[in-house]
């Protein structure tokens, strides 16, 4: 007999990129979302309503809600103080599987992360099974002792950042400078997105002399140095229409992001969103999308080691003195993120579900 209890995933948020990919997943597996709220490491901020059952509640209430007994089966993500413990806990009280969702691929050093390593190292050996966001999450997993591990793969929806812009021709920053070269960084002003390495690496290209411009998407113009170069532009926050515009009109997105004791860049969506606008991609090796397998050296696009401003640097170069590698790029850039959709995602994720013995956490 299939039980008809709907699965309880606890997460702080949901942003716009995941908004579709959860309503394919309840179709599939009914759902409840519990949404503790909190810091968000997307550049993008929480959508109202995700579309699927949910309700918010602070992280002390999680224990309570996941060990009502009104749910078959729990599943958290690494978000939070005490959102993780408090789920993993509840699933136990209740006596039905927990499922770890983790995008972690590296041992994090701050004073927290290493109190917590020694809790997480259980909940790896113990959780029913383990969803990562890619191979780089799923080797680190298994490494901490996880027994069940599968990968869904992190995606946007291809058909909206593949089309066309809606509104014709360049935005009018560009338009009015007409570039020919054109480098694009999207994310949030924080020192792990990379961004003091990334303005070093164009001051010394010294491309701000060419016909060529920096768009900094999500960063405010008050918040750059004063040394930023020539053709330097922030923009702040855009909306996706907006940010698919900006990346049609694009030469090349720049993820130049650097590890620090508190944070490894676990994907970076934005690469999934540019590559359906047949951009090349240069990243750090920092990077989860290029340590996990979507943007490859050569192939699709660039990658180098983070914090290595040369590299970055000759990789600008490169590619704004040799269009046709950029095409190239670009064009394999489609098809390889063609199959990273949000269906992908649901149908794995929803396999694991379906398959939860009731037997909970291990002991």
């Amino acid at each position: 007999m299939i039980d008809p209890r709907p699965v309880l995933f606890v997460t702080n948020l949901v942003p716009p990129d995941r908004e579709g990919a959860f309503r394919l997943l309840h179709d599939r597996v009914p759902l409840e979302l519990a949404l503790f709220g909190g810091r968000s490491h997307h550049a993008t901020q929480a959508v109202a309503d995700p579309g699927v059952p949910h309700r918010h509640l602070a992280q002390n209430e999680i224990l309570g809600l996941a060990g009502s007994g009104r749910y078959r089966a729990v599943v958290c993500g690494t978000a939070g103080r005490t959102a993780l413990p408090a789920a993993v806990l509840g699933a136990r009280r209740a006596g039905v599987p927990f499922v770890l969702w983790t995008a972690l691929w590296a041992h994090l050093s701050s004073p927290a992360h290493l109190a917590a390593r020694p809790l997480m190292g259980w909940i790896y050996r113990h959780a029913a099974h383990v969803v990562t966001y890619g191979e780089h999450v799923s080797a680190f997993a298994r490494a901490q002792g996880a027994r069940r591990v599968t990968v869904a793969p992190q995606a946007v929806d291809n058909a909206f950042w593949a089309a066309d812009p809606d509104e014709p021709g360049a935005p009018p920053l560009l338009s009015a400078a007409a570039p020919e070269f054109v480098v694009m960084f999207a994310g949030r002003e924080a020192r792990e997105k990379g961004m003091r390495e990334l303005l070093a690496a164009w001051r010394a290209s010294r491309l701000e002399t060419a016909p060529a411009a920096l768009v900094l998407a999500g960063v405010a113009p008050d918040v750059l140095p004063g040394a930023a170069g020539g053709a330097v532009h922030a923009v702040g926050h855009q909306d996706p229409p907006a940010l698919r515009n900006f990346l049609h009109h694009s030469s090349v997105l720049v993820i130049p992001s650097v590890p620090t004791r508190t944070f490894r860049e676990p994907w970076g969506l934005i690469a999934n969103e540019a590559m359906n606008q047949r951009l090349p991609i240069i990243a750090t090796d920092a990077v989860g999308a290029a340590a996990g397998g979507l943007v490859r050296h050569e192939r699709n696009g660039l990658v180098v080691p983070a914090g290595d401003v040369d590299a970055l640097r000759d990789a600008l170069l490169r590619l704004h003195g040799d269009p046709s590698l950029r095409r190239t790029l670009g064009a394999q850039a489609a098809r390889d993120v063609a199959p990273y959709t949000h269906t992908a995602w649901a149908d794995a994720f929803a396999g694991v579900l379906t398959e939860l013995s009731p037997e909970g956490v291990s002991a």
